[in-house]
C-alpha cells in the first residue's frame, strides 16, 4: 500500500451534517422507537406474535425496495422533489400506523412508511457526494453516523416513556410530529445540490440502464457489497438480540434498553475514530484495516458462543466489538462507491442501500432459521457476513497496483 497523505480535510459544515443526519435516522426511528410497543401492539389488535413481527418485516422490505426508486429520480429531478416527497408519504403512513384497527393494515401501513422514509437516507447520502471528494465524504458520513447512532441509544427509551403515557398509537403519533419537523427543515434550508452534469446523465438513460452501468464496474460493486454485508450484521443483531438478551440470558427489559444504547454507542465511538483516522490515512487504507479487525471479533465470536467458555460475559462483549466494525466500515464503503462514479451518486446511494437491506433481510431471516435458544446462529451468521465483506474489499474494492498490491 502507498502511504500518500491524504489531501487536508475541508471545513465541517455542521449545519448541513445535522439536517443530513437527520435526515438518515427515519429509518431507526421507525424501528427502535416501537420496539418495546411490540407486546402490546400484539394484545390490542388480537394479533399472534410472528404477525407483529411482520410489521418490522414489512419496514425492511419497504427500505429495500423504496431505495431503487429515490436514487434515479434524485438524479433526474433534483435531491429536494422526490425528498420532500418522500418525507410527505411517511408522514401519511404514520397517521395511518397511529390509527390501524387491525394488524393487516399496520403491516400494509409499515411498508408504504418504509417507502417513504427510505428518501432520507438516499438523497441525503447523494447530497454529500454532491458537495464533497472521496476523503471528506467519508469523513462528513461518518459525522453523520454520530447523529443517526444517537436513534439506537435514545429511541428505545424514548419510546417506552411515549408508550407509557400514551400507548403504542402514541409512538406513530411521535413519528407524524418528527417527519413533520424535519420535511419543514428540508423545504426551508436544504438547497438544490445536484449538478447539470448528473441531471444530463440521468435523462440519457432509464433507471435500468442506470443500475447496470453501475454493475458492471467492479470496485463500484465491491464497495457495494462490503458495506451491505457488514451492516448485514446489524439487521442480524436488531432481529435476535431481543430473544438473546431476555430470552437466552434472562434479562429484564431495562437491561436489554441498556445493552441495546451500549452497542449504539460502541458504533457512533468507532465513526468517531474513523474520522480521525481519515485525517492521516485514506478511506481504503482504514477499510482494509478495519476488516481483518471485523473478521479477528468475529472468530473470538463464534469460538465464545461455540464453546460456552464465559457465557454471556463473554459473547455479549465480543459482540459490541463485532458490531463497532460497522462504524469503521460504513462511511467509508459508501464514500468508496460514491466516488467510482460521481455523476450517478443518487442510484449508486440507493444501489447501496438496497442491497444493504436485502443482505439484511437475509441475515435476519438465516439468524431466526437457526435459532436453537443459544447465541451461536447470531455468531454463525455475524461471522459469515463479515468473512464476506472482507472478501469484497479485498477482492473487488480496494485498488491494486501492477504487481498486484493494494495501492490503498
Amino acid at each position: 500500500m502507498t502511504d500518500n497523505a491524504p489531501p487536508a480535510p475541508a471545513a465541517t459544515p455542521w449545519r448541513l451534517v445535522l439536517m443530513l443526519g437527520a435526515l438518515t435516522a427515519f429509518a431507526p426511528m421507525s424501528i427502535d422507537m416501537y420496539l418495546s410497543s411490540m407486546p402490546d401492539i400484539g394484545r390490542t389488535l388480537h394479533a399472534r406474535a410472528e404477525d407483529v413481527q411482520a410489521t418490522l418485516a414489512a419496514f425492511f422490505a419497504g427500505m429495500a425496495i423504496g431505495q431503487f426508486l429515490y436514487g434515479p429520480a434524485s438524479d433526474r429531478f433534483g435531491r429536494r422533489l422526490p425528498l420532500l416527497l418522500g418525507i410527505g408519504i411517511f408522514i401519511a403512513a404514520s397517521v395511518v400506523c397511529a390509527t390501524a384497527p387491525s394488524i393487516q393494515v399496520l403491516i400494509a401501513a409499515r411498508f408504504v412508511q418504509a417507502l417513504g422514509g427510505c428518501a432520507g437516507a438516499v438523497i441525503a447520502r447523494a447530497v454529500v457526494r454532491d458537495k464533497f471528494n472521496h476523503a471528506d465524504t467519508a469523513r462528513v458520513l461518518s459525522l453523520m453516523t454520530l447523529i443517526m447512532g444517537l436513534a439506537p441509544v435514545l429511541a428505545p427509551q424514548f419510546g417506552g416513556v411515549v408508550q407509557f403515557f400514551a400507548g403504542w398509537r402514541g409512538v406513530f403519533w411521535t413519528l407524524v410530529a418528527f417527519g413533520l419537523l424535519i420535511g419543514l427543515w428540508i423545504s426551508l434550508s436544504l438547497a438544490e445540490s445536484r449538478s447539470e452534469a448528473t441531471a444530463v446523465q440521468a435523462r440519457s438513460e432509464n433507471p435500468f440502464r442506470a443500475y447496470l452501468a453501475l454493475l458492471r464496474q467492479r470496485r463500484l460493486v465491491g464497495y457495494c457489497l462490503a458495506g451491505a454485508l457488514n451492516g448485514a450484521t446489524l439487521f442480524t443483531y436488531i432481529s435476535t438480540a431481543p430473544d438473546l438478551v431476555m430470552g437466552t440470558y434472562g434479562h429484564t427489559p431495562l437491561v436489554f434498553n441498556i445493552i441495546f444504547a451500549l452497542n449504539a454507542v460502541g458504533i457512533i465511538g468507532a465513526s468517531q475514530v474513523n474520522r480521525l483516522l481519515l485525517r492521516r490515512s485514506t478511506p481504503d487504507r482504514v477499510l482494509v484495516r478495519a476488516s481483518i479487525a471485523s473478521i479477528i471479533a468475529a472468530l473470538l465470536l463464534v469460538a465464545a458462543a461455540w464453546s460456552g467458555i464465559g457465557g454471556q460475559f463473554t459473547v455479549l462483549p465480543l459482540l459490541f466489538a463485532a458490531l463497532s466494525t460497522y462504524g469503521l466500515m460504513s462511511g467509508n464503503t459508501m464514500a468508496g462507491a460514491l466516488s467510482v462514479d460521481p455523476s450517478r451518486a443518487g442510484s449508486t446511494s440507493a444501489l447501496m442501500g438496497g442491497i444493504s437491506f436485502g443482505a439484511g433481510a437475509l441475515a435476519s431471516w438465516a439468524g431466526g432459521l437457526l435459532h436453537d435458544g443459544t447465541p451461536k446462529p447470531v455468531a454463525a451468521v455475524m461471522f459469515a457476513c463479515l468473512v464476506g465483506s472482507s472478501l469484497a474489499i479485498f477482492g473487488l474494492a480496494v485498488p491494486k497496483d501492477r504487481r498486484g498490491r493494494m495501492a490503498a
